[in-house]
Parts: structure tokens; C-alpha cells; sequence
């Protein structure tokens, strides 16, 4: 009777696991190479979505609102 326990248990574990590893790996917040790419949040164009799930956005109509460096 624990076995479904332990197999939601995991199986939540194991998601918030890879979903931690996506927001380390390839979010513009997080900068692993300082040497090459200290600041990658200024290289993110207007219409990339980095974001997992939005909501009524498109960003493919996004325009550039800021200055570049």
C-alpha cells in the first residue's frame, strides 16, 4: 500500500529536481562563466522566450525597449 506513496513521492522529487537543473542550466539569470560571458541577460533578444510557461504572450511580435551595452 506504500508503493504508490513512495511513487508519487519520487516522481515529485525527481521533477523538482530537473526543473531546478533547467533554471540553473539555461536561465539568463544565472551566469556560470564569468569569463567569457559575465553578463548573459544582456545578450537575451526582446522575442526569446526563456521563460517555461507563459501565458497569452507572444513573443515573436516583441519589440527592443532598451539600450544595448
Amino acid at each position: 500500500q506504500l508503493i504508490p506513496l513512495f511513487v508519487i513521492i519520487g516522481s515529485g522529487g525527481v521533477g523538482a529536481t530537473l526543473y531546478l537543473m533547467r533554471l540553473a542550466m539555461f536561465n539568463p539569470d544565472v551566469s556560470w562563466d564569468k569569463k567569457n560571458n559575465p553578463e548573459p541577460w544582456n545578450k537575451m533578444a526582446p522575442n526569446d522566450q526563456y521563460k517555461l510557461f507563459s501565458i497569452n504572450m507572444d513573443y515573436s511580435r516583441l519589440k527592443k525597449d532598451r539600450p544595448d551595452f
